[in-house]
């Protein structure tokens, strides 16, 4: 069974779809709207809409308070790959590799058979070490694994040729 987190992202990710990628929308109705408290709302953007994700949140509290929710679009092969490059540094979190791997996953980047596989490689299971160096070879095999797959489906797509 879903969480009313599950369901308060779905409701957002429609109207985002709806909107064309832009909308906004106001914390107390939908706390209203599911019958919760505006920090349950809070969680949902803070956790599930976040840059790694491909959103931008902008916010302002009080009376005529917004939450206004941007999905960002991915640009072309080569600035994608500096972009990633960039985004991902020298050292990433488990949990942000992961939001960049399902958000490419999501946008059709990579199949889901590539986000299995990078989700099982690049978790701390795997990468049984210490803090930092876990999160430096995290970002290494990351940004690694990446543009190797980003190059091949933009030359071509997915096909047994290699």
């Amino acid at each position: 069974m879903s969480s009313l987190s599950d369901y308060i992202e779905q409701y957002i990710m429609e109207k985002l779809a709806a909107a064309g990628g832009a909308v906004e929308l106001q914390r107390n109705e939908l706390a209203a709207r599911f019958n919760c408290v505006p920090s349950q709302i809070n969680y949902v953007i803070s956790t599930r809409f976040t840059r790694e994700r491909g959103f931008i949140v902008e916010s302002r509290r009080g009376g005529g308070g917004y939450i206004r929710i941007l999905r960002i679009q991915l640009p072309e092969e080569n600035k994608l790959l500096t972009e990633l490059d960039h985004f991902v540094g020298s050292q990433i979190s488990q949990r942000q590799a992961e939001d960049i791997i399902y958000r490419l996953a999501n946008d059709g980047i990579i199949n889901t058979r590539e986000m299995a596989i990078l989700l099982s490689i690049l978790d701390r299971q795997t990468l049984d070490m210490r803090l930092p160096e876990r999160d430096m070879w995290r970002a290494r095999l990351l940004k690694a694994a990446l543009m190797g797959l980003i190059k091949h489906v933009t030359k071509g797509g997915y096909d047994d040729d290699l």
